[in-house]
């Protein structure tokens, strides 16, 4: 007898640790804290859960992992505005901006954004948690996200997900779904995206307007992803919009001239600006009928502007890749690469040699404090707990990325919806998606210039996650502050 319960006993272990590994599609979990946001101290709820994506038919094809901060014992919920954010990638959770940005939690960091032990996180001061609640989504397979299989076993097609087409129309449908159940419909309504999400808050701001009918005061991008500037779409002259990018390093590591070394960045960046835009662009757009002339005198200003040399540039055919720069501009000074998303950051590659780095510095980097930071949070403070991996970066690919109408969504958003403005936010050091393509982006997205009184850019002295250096993160969260304020109806009509 005694062996019998000890093999029942044996086979409850078991089947407890045998159980399938999966999300569940529809449950929340709610938490109560407490913070304190420009020296005022106040309490706050977080509800953390999943939510469905439905088909046609009302079955469940996946399921969201979200975090929604709402500040409490606030009098007139309708009038409080609610802020949708998204991380890029594709492919990439939410948990950037989420405990490094705008979120009630931050980082433990030191003041430039590097990792300290021990890992976790604290109370964040700068939060836009005062005068906006939050909602952190993860788009499919990122975070706790996952498909959902149906009632035979089967997994549905990735294409109704993996797509900027794709990945606009299920989020559009989802954000209905979250702001219908959580009562949201009277509130002020803000979208937030970086890098990839950049490109999914532009498409997503026409699909809401169209698809939805849900109207917005905002879009927010930082350090946004455009795909149509990119040189994947045959137009090399593009690059030339890296050029200010590339000084703005070089400044930043002192490879410059003094003639520019001695001025401050942003008294130096709007003459290389003028010089991309004015001369090296249309020089590129020449290709080989370029005159010899031309093509040195743009050569050696190129070199003056960026550090590297005057023969390198004209072996590239003064189209010079952002990675090849990475790799060159320290290599003869100390051999070091500098960061992608972040040319502050400095790497060690296995050779000198070679046109493009071995790694990316800045993004060992950030993963080194983020994930344990993040698994530590969900489970220990929003007591979210579950055996599913939470994805940083998770698998959807191929994305497809054909039909990318994402500028003029934009611009027929803000046609559209007089309330509707637009902030973007950089960091001059970001060499993924760089300062001065998300000024061009701006400047296309409305040819007629009828609408550039809606549009803000704002620059910071750090990269790609520019929230990081706390310098720019308390200017940041301001500058949102800011823009919140000034895209408010405050009683007019949405009226030309």
């Amino acid at each position: 007898m005694k062996k019998f319960f000890s093999l029942l006993f044996l086979a409850g272990v078991l089947t407890s640790y045998g159980q399938s590994r999966t999300i569940p599609v529809d449950t929340t979990v709610v938490t109560t804290h407490n913070t304190t946001v420009k020296g005022q101290s106040f309490s706050y709820t977080a509800t953390t859960g999943t939510q469905p994506v439905w088909d046609e038919n009302g079955d469940p094809t996946a399921t969201l992992f979200y975090t929604y901060y709402t500040r409490n014992n606030v009098k007139n919920r309708a009038s409080r505005p609610l802020i949708i954010s998204f991380n890029g990638g594709p492919g990439s959770a939410s948990v950037w901006m989420h405990v490094a940005y705008t979120g009630p939690r931050i980082l433990n960091i030191d003041d430039e954004g590097y990792p300290v032990q021990p890992y976790g996180y604290r109370s964040n001061p700068n939060s836009i948690i005062d005068v906006a609640d939050i909602v952190f989504v993860n788009p499919v397979n990122t975070g706790y996200s996952r498909m959902i299989p149906n009632k035979e076993g089967e997994m549905p097609d990735k294409k109704q997900f993996f797509g900027i087409n794709a990945d606009i129309k299920y989020l559009a449908e989802w954000v209905n779904t979250f702001v219908s159940r959580n009562n949201r419909w009277e509130s002020p309504k803000y979208i937030i995206g970086e890098s990839y999400g950049g490109t999914r808050v532009m498409g997503l701001s026409n699909r809401l307007q169209s698809s939805q009918w849900m109207y917005l005061n905002g879009v927010i991008m930082v350090s946004p992803a455009d795909y149509n500037a990119y040189n994947t779409d045959g137009q090399p002259e593009y690059s030339a919009l890296d050029l200010p990018y590339k000084a703005a390093a070089a400044w930043y590591h002192k490879m410059l001239p003094p003639a520019l070394q001695n001025k401050d960045l942003t008294d130096m960046i709007p003459e290389v600006e003028a010089y991309a835009i004015n001369t090296l662009m249309p020089a590129i757009a020449k290709g080989g009928f370029i005159s010899d002339a031309e093509r040195n005198n743009v050569a050696e200003k190129y070199s003056y502007y960026t550090g590297i040399s005057k023969k390198s540039i004209l072996q590239h055919n003064l189209v010079v890749p952002n990675s090849f720069f990475w790799k060159e501009l320290l290599r003869d000074k100390t051999g070091q690469t500098i960061g992608r998303l972040d040319s502050r950051y400095l790497g060690i590659d296995k050779m000198q040699a070679g046109t493009r780095p071995d790694y990316s510095p800045e993004l060992t980097s950030w993963l080194h404090s983020f994930t344990p930071a993040i698994n530590h949070y969900i489970k220990n403070e929003l007591k979210f707990v579950t055996d599913v991996k939470y994805n940083m970066f998770g698998p959807v690919h191929p994305w497809n990325n054909d039909d990318n109408t994402t500028r003029d969504d934009l611009r027929k958003a803000m046609a559209t919806n007089p309330y509707l403005h637009v902030l973007n936010q950089s960091g001059y050091y970001d060499g993924a998606t760089t300062f001065f393509t998300a000024k061009y982006t701006l400047s296309q997205i409305d040819p007629s210039g009828k609408m550039k009184d809606r549009m803000t850019f704002k620059g910071y002295r750090s990269g790609h996650m520019m929230y990081l250096r706390n310098e720019d993160l308390i200017k940041a969260n301001e500058d949102i502050r800011e823009f919140i304020k000034k895209s408010s109806a405050n009683g007019k009509a949405a009226k030309y």
